[in-house]
């Protein structure tokens, strides 16, 4: 039976309808419904009868499939077995780990018999941090100016570099010094980045442990050059669906090159516009080379989510970015390239507004403004060419304080960064004293902000100043009266049964952190009274931190205990070193879609 939905158009539903052994490109800029033709092809697979686990769908970046794993979830499908849908570092993991006795001794691992294990993207920043934090001692790195844990990721990232151009590690110095054009006594910093790298790499090996880097390579150099790997690769998947090919990286795109012929039928999608995922080592231009291996070659013109009005936006602000100060001798604003006459306004500094307070005002004020003649707030996006925590946390603040409803995004924050998980690490050594972390009285002022529903800082100061000495809360009871009316009842009771809990905990057996901060959360933080009631975006950073905490001590817990060391002292020592977080996909997850963005 073939899809005839009344809101898919006939090119969409050329492609969703294509015989069971096509090959099809399908290009088109964003907002054209490639995507959408995309999962409607998966479901029409599905209802020809195409086994669930005969379908693959590869996307470059976990996120990206939302949309496909909304549609087997809620849409009606025929029973069976389950979709796949996988990265290629995904696909190489489910390899590695099926095929592990038969390639470890191969691969250079100093222990094949026992299993693998992988690392997340947090773990393998605590096993670099091991190994590279002795050598900062020594002299390494010492002019170069840098967090600690962006250290840490950019080694870590070098290495993903290597794998997915498919160049070997150990050529990461030479390379980063043919690109280097400043001075040549610094080249000295890409030969520490390159001891490191090997450091790192050696460990792996001794330890069976596989970062994004050793698993993609163990995967391509070991697994898919291997005749029963091939086979079973080739012999279950049938048919393909590949999603944002622009992203792809080289090794993906020569992989997919040579895969496609065993495939009944496939659809690559390709963004056109896209590929920002360059600095991550994509390429869009050798991704667009795969249209040569498809009979069926589609391009989708037609615009469903951007309005013509957002396409002169676009064109309008491109070329005023792109046009030097001097072109604007006023507040000047830009015409649209396509000559409609809708302009774009540019605002260069002004007497008045010449500070980084006075810039943030002044955007609050546009988007209050905007919202008070009708503006919904979830029309309203806030861009920034960084989003550092100086402007994030001063401008929501002021869109909160009048109100307005506000969601940011920024992937590369670590987990010390969210006040939910700041407030969570705080109550930890309130209750871990001996781990040798103690809150300042100001962290702890903060956390009680975060912990208790209506407590604002001033207050929080107040109750701090009166009933905590390094790291020893005394009871609200104790305070006087016309202190206790200050801080009100209310507030002071909700304290109360935080500090009763905090202290039964603290008297009690040592419990694992994950288990611990789930009970923090369950017990406490999420009932009625406290922050994190009905506050979803508290409880996605609390979701995030438990399961961070769990993968470490799952990974790094059998080591470290072997060797007399506190795993949730060590956790919490990696996470105020500020480690990158990893992304967690949760089908839970609720975000406010009309808040400004």
């Amino acid at each position: 039976m073939e899809v005839t939905p009344n809101s898919l158009t006939n090119d969409q539903l050329h492609i969703i309808n294509s015989s069971l052994n096509s090959k099809q490109f399908l290009s088109g800029v964003a907002g054209t419904g490639k995507t959408t033709a995309g999962v409607e092809r998966v479901l029409h697979l599905l209802q020809k009868g195409i086994p669930g686990n005969e379908i693959l769908i590869l996307l470059p970046q976990r996120t990206l499939a939302t949309p496909y794993f909304n549609a087997l979830q809620n849409r009606k499908i025929p029973p069976g077995s389950v979709v796949n849908i996988l990265t290629i570092g995904g696909l190489a993991r489910r390899m590695v780990d099926l095929f592990w006795p038969l390639i470890a001794e191969e691969a250079g691992f100093a222990n094949p018999e026992n299993p693998p294990i992988f690392l997340t993207l947090e773990t393998a920043q605590y096993y670099m941090a091991h190994l590279v934090r002795p050598l900062l001692t020594e002299g390494f790195f010492e002019s170069l100016t840098l967090d600690r844990n962006r250290l840490y990721s950019q080694i870590l990232d070098n290495l993903s570099k290597s794998a997915v151009n498919g160049f070997s590690y150990t050529e990461i110095s030479e390379r980063m010094k043919s690109a280097w054009i400043g001075e040549k006594a610094q080249e000295h910093i890409f030969d520490d980045a390159q001891m490191c790298a090997n450091k790192f790499r050696q460990y792996c090996l001794e330890n069976n442990l596989l970062d994004f880097s050793l698993q993609l390579e163990v995967f391509l150099q070991h697994l898919w050059s291997s005749p029963l790997c091939f086979e079973t690769i080739t012999g279950r998947y049938k048919h393909l669906v590949f999603d944002n090919i622009e992203e792809a990286t080289p090794v993906t795109t020569d992989l997919i090159h040579e895969w496609l012929p065993h495939f009944e039928s496939s659809l690559l999608i390709y963004d056109e516009e896209a590929g920002y995922r360059r600095f991550l080592g994509a390429d869009p231009d050798l991704a667009f080379s795969l249209i040569d291996d498809c009979e069926i070659q589609i391009e989708f013109t037609s615009g469903f989510v951007n309005s013509n009005a957002m396409r002169r936006f676009g064109s309008a602000l491109a070329k005023a970015l792109n046009s030097p100060q001097s072109l604007h001798p006023t507040l000047n604003e830009s015409e649209d390239s396509n000559g409609t006459g809708e302009t774009v306004p540019i605002h260069f500094p002004q007497p008045g507004i010449r500070f980084y307070p006075d810039m943030l005002n002044w955007v609050a004020e546009k988007i209050s403004t905007l919202i008070e003649n009708g503006t919904q707030p979830g029309e309203i996006v806030v861009l920034a060419p960084y989003l550092s925590d100086a402007l994030r946390y001063p401008l929501v603040n002021r869109l909160s304080n009048q109100g307005i409803p506000t969601r940011s995004h920024r992937p590369s924050r670590s987990l010390r960064e969210e006040t939910a998980i700041q407030c969570m690490l705080n109550l930890v050594k309130l209750v871990y004293p001996s781990w040798g972390f103690i809150p300042t009285p100001s962290e702890f002022a903060h956390a009680l902000t975060q912990a208790i529903s209506s407590m604002d800082l001033i207050r929080a100061q107040l109750l701090t100043k009166i009933v905590y000495r390094k790291g020893n809360l005394s009871s609200f009871d104790d305070i006087k009266p016309e202190l206790q009316e200050r801080i009100t009842y209310t507030l002071g009771e909700r304290y109360e049964n935080l500090r009763l809990w905090l202290a039964n905990e603290s008297e009690g057996k040592e419990i694992e952190l994950d288990h611990f901060l789930s009970r923090l959360f369950g017990e406490v933080l999420s009932q009625p009274g406290f922050g994190f009631h009905d506050d979803y975006q508290s409880g996605i950073a609390s979701a995030n931190l438990i399961e961070s905490a769990e993968k470490f001590r799952q990974i790094a817990g059998t080591p470290l205990a072997a060797e007399g060391v506190l795993i949730g002292r060590e956790f919490l020592l990696m996470i105020e070193e500020g480690v990158i977080a990893a992304q967690y996909l949760r089908p839970w997850q609720v975000s406010e879609d009309d808040a400004v963005y």
